[in-house]
């Protein structure tokens, strides 16, 4: 999920930096690389957190108990003696780090590794002869529910019934497809007997569980580190963590939509990469010799010696081909002739696309403009007319959809989990002329920052309505929020995620000494800075923000949201901020009009339906391992998903297209135009947007 945040001027690092090293040590010089960043961490996270922790034995026993669950969330792995072992330090994480102790570290590393190493033995040594699926046991898929095992033989139990869980539901799904091939006698499918599939099942198991111990083995100490820094700055709350530099440098170029590479689709078969598509427009694309269905086997940076990327993990090795803008790459590809060719790319900017805004025009008895923002991205890597920023490229939808007479307008902010807080205000800006939009609250007494759009011009100012869901979070939030408060707009869907916290990254690099130049680069904290308030002064952290039409959800009885994460931030509230609401619209008989409709519509029924299923499937997380129970289980699932499926149905008088203008933009990548046209279609079939437009009519 992206973060809402906001941005630490260096000009403010170096003022504080003096402080924090000084406070924290960091004069005296350290060799250990992972004692500067502990230091730095909690240095920063002294000065800028917005409720600073004290670092003592409670403050330890959550980052133990973070750490651990973390670890081995599927208790699958540590014994109750290995637990008991590491309990040892649960008082003691704070004397660790202050006296920069390495002890339960080490301990936790070494621990992993080896149960990693036995485990990986312990699935072969299973998968290799047939299971057997006529002994009345069930195996627990919650893990919440579950204890670490006392001995090897109850966890190696444990392991049998998982694999065999897996296995089962590999075999019915062979099983159910010969079964189905038979009564439409569809010879097509070969019959196999029960013993070949039970055999293909395990193996096809094996294969997946090889790959996930490769992944596993691969996790480095370093990588292990950072989910033990992570442990610690969760304790203060759960949008407060460590980005080692590969990781802050992959939430940039989310936040911007944007990388530098050379612009190939890539997916991993049989471990082997191989090229799924190629970017119209991109490096690859005008180089012209690498095309789909090549096979990349190894990776050379210019003249440098190649990598044999052969089995590597499919991140590592996109890593590898992906680099800075001007610089080559050397592929070593196997062409689908089975020939071997090194082929030459210069790696440009790559835009993606797909995390951008984008319109179709709707028709329900008016034309209705809809825009589906995917997140609140800002493009901090580039400046000028080629950065994307979401504001801009709202507007840009907006004056498109103008031209087609649209009567009313959608935004879908479904899923969208936040991003940049000035996008967020100069967005609602697009919508009202000047007014507050967010407060913003620091620590101790800072005066509170009313963000404000100054900006007179309006870009719509006609009837809108804003989707959001359990997933929309942070600038969804203050969106819909404000649009709400202003009476500006009707808010539809269901209740937001709730996050309503501001972070602010800080370059640890920026803070260290010159005699740690040689461990750079030690990566960024992203720390909560701030809290941000609705302008009518509740806060929308935890609570979120409730949709005028609320409408049915399949996971309304499921608890979701920022109050289920770890160590959340509290809800409040400030004073109002200075505001006049808008009155044009009637509240009271659109929310009964939708109402009336969704009481009649078959799909919202179902969804209802849906929803109670959901949460009794939640609640019953057994499954048994018998062959005949577990594949009677299994039909009455596929049995009731079949009703689902008219969920994505066509709705009679609703259309979805696509602008002209964009169709023509799309006219030289047919890959890009099929994905659009299909986009278009399942609009059409999207029965909340379909809901949003009756809305749209009911407000004129």
């Amino acid at each position: 999920m992206l973060k809402l945040f906001a941005r630490i001027s260096k000009k403010t690092i170096l003022i504080v930096s003096l402080i924090v090293l000084s406070s924290f040590g960091l004069y005296r010089y350290v060799f250990d690389k992972n004692d500067v960043i502990i230091e730095l961490l909690f240095g920063n996270l002294n000065q800028f957190h917005y409720s600073p922790l004290k670092l003592d034995d409670a403050f330890s026993e959550k980052a133990f108990d973070l750490y651990l669950r973390r670890m081995d969330y599927s208790k699958k792995f540590l014994l109750q003696s290995d637990v008991d072992a590491l309990a040892k330090y649960r008082k003691e994480i704070d004397d660790q780090l202050i006296g920069q102790k390495h002890d339960f570290f080490n301990l936790s590393v070494n621990l992993i590794s080896k149960r990693i190493a036995e485990k990986e033995n312990w699935s072969k040594d299973i998968l290799s002869k047939p299971l057997n699926y006529t002994i009345d046991e069930e195996y627990e898929t919650d893990w919440k529910k579950t204890n670490w095992c006392k001995s090897e033989e109850e966890l190696k139990n444990e392991w049998q019934k998982m694999l065999k869980y897996q296995v089962l539901a590999s075999l019915d799904e062979s099983l159910n497809k010969q079964e189905t091939a038979l009564e439409k006698k569809d010879t097509s499918v070969v019959q196999l007997s029960f013993d070949t599939l039970e055999a293909q099942a395990r193996k096809k198991i094996l294969k997946g569980n090889s790959d996930y111990f490769k992944r596993l083995k691969r996790i480095t100490a370093k990588e292990r580190f950072t989910d033990f820094a992570n442990a610690i700055t969760n304790v203060y709350d759960p949008h407060t963590e460590y980005f080692p530099p590969k990781e802050k440098k992959r939430f940039d170029q989310n936040m911007s939509g944007q990388f530098e590479g050379i612009g190939a689709r890539l997916m991993q078969k049989d471990g082997v990469l191989r090229v799924s598509e190629i970017i119209v427009g991109s490096p690859s694309y005008k180089q012209g010799e690498l095309k789909a269905g090549d096979d990349i086997l190894k990776v050379a940076q210019g003249a440098a010696e190649p990598v044999d990327i052969t089995d590597m993990d499919m991140e590592e090795a996109i890593e590898l081909i992906k680099g800075k803008k001007g610089t080559e790459v050397r592929l070593t590809v196997r062409k689908s002739d089975n020939s071997i060719k090194v082929i030459p790319i210069i790696r440009d900017v790559i835009e993606m696309e797909d995390t951008y805004a984008k319109s179709v025009l709707l028709e329900n008895k008016n034309k209705i403009g809809y825009i589906y923002l995917p997140t609140f991205y800002s493009d901090f890597l580039r400046s000028g007319s080629a950065a994307h920023h979401c504001s801009k490229d709202m507007r840009l939808e907006i004056e498109k959809l103008k031209k087609q007479n649209i009567t009313g307008l959608i935004v879908d902010l479904r899923d969208n989990g936040g991003g940049s807080l000035q996008e967020v205000v100069e967005m609602a800006g697009l919508f009202f002329t000047r007014g507050p939009v967010v407060q913003v609250k620091g620590k101790n007494n800072v005066p509170v920052n009313v963000m404000e759009d100054r900006v007179s011009d309006v870009v719509w100012d006609g009837p809108l309505t804003i989707l959001i869901n359990g997933n929309s979070a942070s600038a969804s939030e203050i969106l819909a929020a404000a649009m709400q408060d202003y009476k500006r707009g009707v808010i539809i869907g269901t209740p937001s995620f709730g996050k309503g916290t501001v972070q602010s990254f800080v370059d640890m690099d920026q803070m260290l000494l010159p005699q740690f130049d040689t461990i750079k680069p030690v990566g960024s904290v992203k720390i909560t800075q701030q809290k941000f308030y609705r302008i009518n002064g509740g806060a929308t952290q935890l609570k979120g923000v409730t949709p005028d039409v609320v409408l049915p959800d399949p996971y309304e009885f499921i608890d979701r949201g920022e109050k289920e994460l770890d160590n959340p931030m509290p809800w409040d509230e400030i004073n109002k901020a200075n505001y006049t609401e808008f009155s044009t619209i009637n509240y009271a008989n659109i929310i009964k009009r939708s109402a009336n409709r969704v009481q009649q519509n078959p799909q919202f029924t179902l969804i209802r339906e849906q929803a109670n299923e959901v949460k009794t499937k939640r609640d019953d997380t057994k499954y048994n391992l018998k062959l005949e129970q577990f594949r009677e289980e299994q039909k009455r699932f596929r049995n009731q998903n079949k009703k689902y499926e008219d969920l994505r149905v066509e709705i009679k008088g609703f259309k979805a297209s696509l602008l002209e203008e964009d169709k023509l933009r799309h006219t030289n990548d047919t890959s890009k135009a099929g994905r659009e046209t299909r986009w278009a279609k399942n609009i059409a079939k999207d029965i909340y947007i379909y809901e949003a437009s009756n809305v749209i009519n009911d407000m004129k």
